[in-house]
């Protein structure tokens, strides 16, 4: 009996030694299924001393094999190419040259070619493993090589990048759980400054907006904004913001994010060097968060000297002269919400769940509704452009907290507080810094939800 043989034995019984149990004839087709179900699950020790997990699918076709031929259909069918290239190594790279003749040419075409010219059978599956391996895939081949330039902004708040990002647990107020805080930040591409980041526990494109307001009082107003398509940066409710203060907004393209290095790289300095310290520190509010934040932001991420740049990111945005700021009006429009509604024949509208009284003349019209939504009593209406007056509300509906989930046991601290010492040394580093509580309260209480 020659080697091969012996082989094809110990594989034979290697698959039966499995399956045996499931053979039985006097198991039930619901006992044998579950059986197998069972082997499916087990490591097995393969003839070669190798650990295997065999499917569900292979034990049933081994045993369906079994019942056919008995131990010899347990046996490794021999294949009909086995060392065909081996032995005629000239075939892979006429197989090569076959792929790059016409890269979208496939295996099996090329197999087939092969078999008919040299009368050598040699697998598909062969040959594309084969020149896989070569790097002559018909993907690589065909598609043109993605050209990635490094981009950088040619000066200060031309272009802001924007983000989300999760952070440590933080007690939620009025009740005795903890939810995970959200980071809304911004940074400006030019300078790489950490132009203002708010934390939050909501993901609403109104924390959002009221971020983005903080970071235009702090900073200016940039040309440009580059943001994820997450539901809080595709709202309208943004993209008004941005049309009334003339920003252009710009999305990645989805699973490509060419373009946001700058704040994925600042987003792992934040995640090693603040969040880390706050876990390990302990917080006690959103408040405590966001004052120890800012003062990070200024005396430390803003401060350090960037790898490539070589300058300070604040130093680098003070270079750029003085930023923009829009007048008070446009500001406060452009963060107000716009609703169309058609006025019902009893003169009402309804608004995010509330309903308003308006003019009479206005009945089965269309009109436009102006809103600050943390303030629902105050809606003014507009028809074509025109003011019309204010809605007066009937009955304002009360806004309800949603779930929390409990907090995870915390480690034990090392009693060191560095995010203490970095608020400590910003008492005096901050003059006249635009506090995250001027612009909204951020115990989520976005009144409305996250859009209309």
């Amino acid at each position: 009996m020659g080697r091969a043989q012996n082989r094809a034995e110990d594989v034979a019984l290697f698959r039966f030694g499995i399956i045996a149990p499931a053979t039985s004839p006097h198991l039930s087709p619901a006992e044998r299924g579950a059986l197998v179900r069972e082997l499916a699950g087990c490591v097995h020790t393969d003839p070669d001393g190798a650990c295997r997990i065999v499917s569900r699918t292979t034990l049933d076709r081994w045993i369906r094999a079994y019942r056919a031929k008995g131990l010899e259909g347990l046996m490794p069918t021999p294949r009909s190419d086995t060392g065909a290239l081996r032995r005629h190594p000239e075939l892979l790279e006429e197989a090569a040259a076959l792929r790059r003749e016409v890269p979208s040419r496939s295996a099996d075409a090329i197999a087939e070619m092969l078999t008919r010219r040299h009368g050598v059978a040699v697998s598909a599956r062969t040959i594309r493993y084969q020149l896989a391996a070569r790097g002559l895939t018909r993907q690589s081949l065909m598609a043109e090589p993605a050209m990635y330039g490094r981009y950088e902004a040619e000066r200060v708040n031309q272009r802001w990048i924007g983000d989300y990002l999760v952070g440590p647990w933080v007690p939620f107020p009025r009740v005795s759980r903890s939810r995970r805080a959200k980071l809304v930040l911004f940074v400006d591409d030019r300078s790489r400054l950490l132009v203002h980041g708010v934390w939050g526990f909501t993901e609403t494109t109104r924390f959002a907006q009221l971020a983005f307001l903080a970071a235009i009082l702090r900073r200016g107003v940039p040309e440009s904004l580059y943001l994820d398509r997450g539901a809080a940066f595709v709202a309208a409710p943004l993209r008004r913001s941005a049309g009334v203060l003339g920003i252009h907004i710009i999305h990645s393209k989805p699973y490509r994010p060419q373009g946001r290095g700058k704040q994925e790289r600042l987003n792992r300095l934040i995640r090693d060097r603040f969040i880390l310290e706050a876990e390990a520190a302990g917080i006690n509010d959103l408040e405590e968060l966001n004052e120890r934040f800012m003062a990070w932001c200024e005396v430390s991420c803003n401060t350090r000297v960037h790898a490539e740049t070589k300058q300070t990111p604040i130093d680098r945005f003070l270079a750029g002269g003085l930023p923009t700021f829009p007048d008070h009006e446009a500001l406060a429009e452009a963060f107000r919400w716009s609703l169309s509604r058609r006025v019902s024949t009893t003169a009402a509208v309804s608004l995010l769940g509330n309903r308003y009284q308006v003019d009479p003349s206005l009945v089965g019209r269309r009109v436009e509704c102006r809103f600050v939504p943390e303030d629902l009593t105050l809606v003014s209406v507009y028809l074509e452009g025109r003011f019309m007056g204010a809605a007066v509300p009937f009955v304002i509906s009360a806004y309800t907290q949603p779930r929390i989930p409990k907090l995870p046991p915390s480690a034990p601290g090392t009693g060191i507080d560095y995010l203490g010492l970095v608020l400590d040394a910003s008492e005096d580093a901050i003059p006249g810094a635009i506090h995250y509580r001027h612009f909204g309260d951020n115990d989520d209480k976005e009144t409305g939800g996250d859009q209309p």
